[in-house]
């Protein structure tokens, strides 16, 4: 347990998230609800609970306010993270989480190297920071858009104005559904489904087509798995596992992993069977979970940051999310520069050449058919 010396005098103490009493798990939601950001899964305790049932080094920092010299007892903040060697921190879940970031009092005084301090971290890293992060934003690296898709107003109205700003785009995909009917059967989906055999179906799809492409394969590896499978048994207000399915005669022919809130759903592994690609059944399952989510009271998809199509034409608008590492002064804090910001900024050199970018995922492809082959 350590004191953090700002304006106010904060104790931090570092416990691993199943160390979380209910009292800390309550008052974590209720300072994540008066934040006024969305409520992404994400950022609520049961994923982060979640991860540390995968992740050892997974730890929380949960800030006590101090006056006349004793801690309150009450929480006035939670900073969930990943300790590594030499002081090195990574946000929770780097690489699968799409919002990261502390859970803060509003206007509690507090600088990012301070909470750093109290953690014992030299540096921490993340690729999905939450705009609004104060802390944090000013160290970020780059900003990346997280396009969304918004239904608060119901479902007629998102389709409604997605007729007339991609008249093509929908009646082309309304088409493939009717058609995919026709020709492969009857055509069912299912918002939440509950069996494992679907999940697995997906996962299996989605292994594929990591691979496919040449990208590393997210579910080789044992603790995103473990992970998703952890999640898709979890049901509470603040964060639920939903897997959609949509069925052509009785078949999956195309799926998607999230998280949803009360009021937002995190699109997290989308995939489709390739037999059915020429139906478009992943546009196809997107709009009828735009549909189901707003029957649900959700308010807004977030489609997660990353550049694709299918995102530009279903998005109505999009959020900010950062990319970079908050340091404290020090040689360990310039072992991570130098071990993180070589290869991030090679990787921000290509996305911004859209040729090459290009030549990039045409050589992914062939990587991959090569090693399918």
């Amino acid at each position: 347990m350590s004191e953090v010396r700002g304006a106010a005098r904060v104790r931090v103490e570092v416990v691993t998230p199943g160390e979380l009493a209910e009292p800390d798990l309550a008052a974590w939601r209720a300072l994540r609800a008066a934040s006024g950001a969305p409520a992404n899964p994400f950022m609520e305790p049961e994923f982060t609970r979640a991860v540390g049932g995968v992740r050892p080094a997974s730890r929380v920092a949960v800030l006590r306010e101090k006056r006349e010299g004793r801690a309150t007892g009450r929480p006035v903040g939670f900073f969930p993270y990943e300790k590594g060697p030499l002081g090195y921190g990574r946000a929770i879940g780097l690489g699968v989480s799409d919002c990261q970031g502390a859970v803060l009092r509003t206007g509690l005084p507090l600088t990012a190297r301070e909470l750093l301090g109290g953690c014992s971290l030299a540096a921490w890293e993340f690729d999905n920071l939450e705009a609004g992060q104060g802390l944090f934003v000013p160290t970020a690296a780059e900003g990346f858009e997280s396009p969304v898709i918004e239904v608060g107003e119901g479902y007629a109205a998102y389709e409604a104005a997605l007729r007339t700003r991609s008249p093509t785009f929908f009646r082309t995909t309304t088409a493939k559904e009717r058609r995919l009917g026709r020709q492969a059967g009857e055509v069912r989906f299912v918002f939440d489904e509950r069996d494992p055999a679907a999940l697995r179906t997906l996962m299996a799809w989605k292994s594929a087509q990591y691979r496919k492409t040449g990208r590393r394969d997210r579910f080789a590896q044992e603790w995103i798995s473990a992970l998703v499978r952890l999640l898709a048994e979890t049901r509470t207000p603040g964060c639920s596992g939903v897997l959609s399915v949509l069925y052509a005669a009785g078949r999956p022919v195309a799926a998607h992993f999230g998280l949803r809130s009360r009021t937002v759903l995190s699109c997290w592994f989308p995939a489709y069977d390739p037999e059915f690609a020429k139906f478009s059944p992943g546009l196809i399952l997107h709009l009828r979970m735009a549909e189901a989510a707003a029957a649900a009271g959700i308010v807004m998809l977030d489609l997660g940051r990353g550049a694709a199509e299918y995102k530009d034409a279903l998005k109505t608008g999009g959020l900010q999310v950062y990319e970079g590492a908050a340091t404290r002064p020090g040689a360990r804090a310039a072992l991570s520069w130098l071990g993180r910001e070589p290869s991030r900024r090679a990787h921000g050199f290509v996305r911004s050449r859209p040729g090459l970018a290009g030549y990039a995922r045409r050589t992914l492809k062939r990587l991959g058919r090569l090693r399918a082959g």
